[in-house]
């Protein structure tokens, strides 16, 4: 008989960023905004605010805080130091 995966436990999946999107979550690290972001990386909001979407899809998460908590959880991010792990 198969089990049913428990809630709340990921499965083990890799998850993997582009370059962008490691830059676009290492300075929401910092808790720069949206806009601050786009200042920070010459693009505009919209793109970042594309970024977000993306991270949030590949982590599994819907907002700011929990894709923090996921990629520093993963080794994405060092929240000690508010940069991307380096890999």
């Amino acid at each position: 008989m198969a089990t049913e995966p428990q809630p709340g436990i990921q499965d083990e999946r890799v998850v993997s960023l582009t370059k962008r999107e490691i830059e676009v979550l290492t300075l929401v690290l910092e808790g720069k905004s949206s806009r601050d972001v786009a200042a920070a990386l010459f693009c505009s909001k919209r793109t970042v605010d594309f970024h977000l979407a993306r991270i949030y899809d590949k982590l599994q998460v819907s907002n700011r805080v929990q894709a923090m908590r996921r990629a520093a959880l993963l080794g994405l991010v060092d929240v000690v130091n508010g940069r991307a792990a380096q890999n």
